[in-house]
């Protein structure tokens, strides 16, 4: 065989195998490379449904393995959570974290839910009242009052007025508490999240008069302006309630008696007779009428 061919054959495959060779290693660095087990922390969960009011014991935690990034406020210590009170439903197997529980010393039952400076005021209704039972616990609604206003001739007859917006609910047609079979005590009471000023308002309202609940968007944070609406309204198309402010009359003055005209003075002529003289005294046309 030609030296000459057999020489071009071995440089040829002396290329083929560089270029095979920095292919492959081409190939190798831009393969992804199998990523690493993410590391693994143990955490604390619920062990079973824990509901809202309940106090946290030992037998309703557990720790379970984590991955990735560890959640804002949860422990891997749980004897910090014993004792704690819950203020947000935690489902089980979910981590029990800070944001969903009352403080320390704080306990449990319905008084966690009270926020600082605010109050838990009951109203007394009736199912039609409370919207036929569709107010639930953290829905937000409007308080409307119905009655006579005092000191009124009530001529408008019952008047309706919106007292409140926007108040969150807390609890609605059930006792936050269960009985000892662990069944809800129905009763017919709404208790809402109020002011100091405002459980005054609603504590005279609920004594008073008849109280109205209505139902609103838990986005609308809009506080509308409304006059009020009365009987007498309905039948005249009148808007707004009217009330009756005294009519204050202007006292009866007698009318000023007439100035007199002024009095003319009279007209006097003197006459000379000789050596005698008199005056005689003429009167004005407007006298002796």
């Amino acid at each position: 065989m030609n030296k000459r061919f057999v020489g071009v054959l071995i440089f040829a495959a002396a290329v083929a195998l560089a270029v095979s060779s920095l292919l492959y290693r081409a190939l190798r660095n831009s393969s992804p490379q199998p990523a690493a087990a993410p590391a693994s922390a143990k955490i604390v969960v619920a062990a079973k449904d824990l509901d809202v009011g309940a106090v946290i014991k030992e037998e309703d935690l557990k720790l379970a393995d984590w991955s990735g990034a560890f959640p804002d406020g949860a422990t891997s210590q749980p004897q910090e959570l014993v004792g704690r009170g819950v203020i947000s439903s935690i489902g089980a197997k979910e981590p029990v974290i800070e944001k969903r529980l009352a403080p320390k010393g704080a306990g449990g039952g319905f008084s966690v839910l009270i926020p600082p400076g605010m109050r838990a005021v009951p109203l007394r209704v009736n199912e039609v009242a409370d919207v036929a039972g569709f107010v639930v616990a953290g829905m937000h609604i409007d308080v409307l009052i119905s009655g006579n206003a005092p000191s009124s001739d009530n001529r408008q007859g019952t008047v309706t007025k919106t007292l409140l917006q926007n108040i969150e609910v807390l609890s609605a047609g059930q006792d936050f508490k269960k009985d000892p079979e662990g069944k809800p005590m129905v009763v017919q009471v709404i208790t809402v999240l109020a002011t100091p000023e405002q459980a005054e308002m609603l504590s005279l309202a609920s004594a008073q008069t008849t109280v109205q609940l209505s139902l609103r968007n838990p986005m609308d944070k809009a506080i509308a302006k409304t006059p009020g609406t009365s009987v007498g309204g309905l039948f005249t198309g009148a808007k707004g309630a009217a009330t009756t402010a005294p009519v204050v009359r202007a006292a009866q003055v007698a009318p000023p008696a007439p100035k007199a005209a002024p009095k003319e003075p009279a007209f006097v002529m003197e006459i000379i007779s000789g050596t005698s003289k008199k005056e005689q005294k003429f009167e004005s046309a407007g006298e002796g009428k």
